[in-house]
């Protein structure tokens, strides 16, 4: 079963965008480390200090996620809200398609 989520939400300041900016790099930082095989995963910061995150989950709904799994984003969830301008925008996608190099 694959799932692809995009999650959208603002940020109150440009500092809070900093510290989210470092949580989410925590999550790379541990994702790279632990190499799971079954999600793929992107977040942008964009112009206005929104975030955007892309996830593909190729797991089942009875498996561990092996991105909301992790302590890195324990701690990018701790708080979130404060750091946040109103709610969270997620929703469920359909892959059209895809060209992917690698980026960083």
């Amino acid at each position: 079963m694959e799932k692809r989520l995009v999650t959208r939400y603002a940020t109150k300041s440009q500092a809070a965008a900093d510290e989210n900016q470092n949580r989410i790099e925590g999550v790379f930082e541990e994702l790279d480390n632990t190499k799971p095989d079954n999600v793929s995963y992107i977040v942008l910061r964009l112009a206005d200090d929104s975030f955007l995150h892309v996830s593909f989950h190729n797991h089942g709904e009875d498996e561990t996620n092996p991105i909301s799994s992790t302590p890195a984003f324990a701690h990018f969830q701790a708080d979130h809200e404060s750091r946040r301008d109103g709610a969270v925008d997620q929703q469920t996608a359909t892959l059209v398609g895809s060209y992917i190099t690698e980026i960083g």
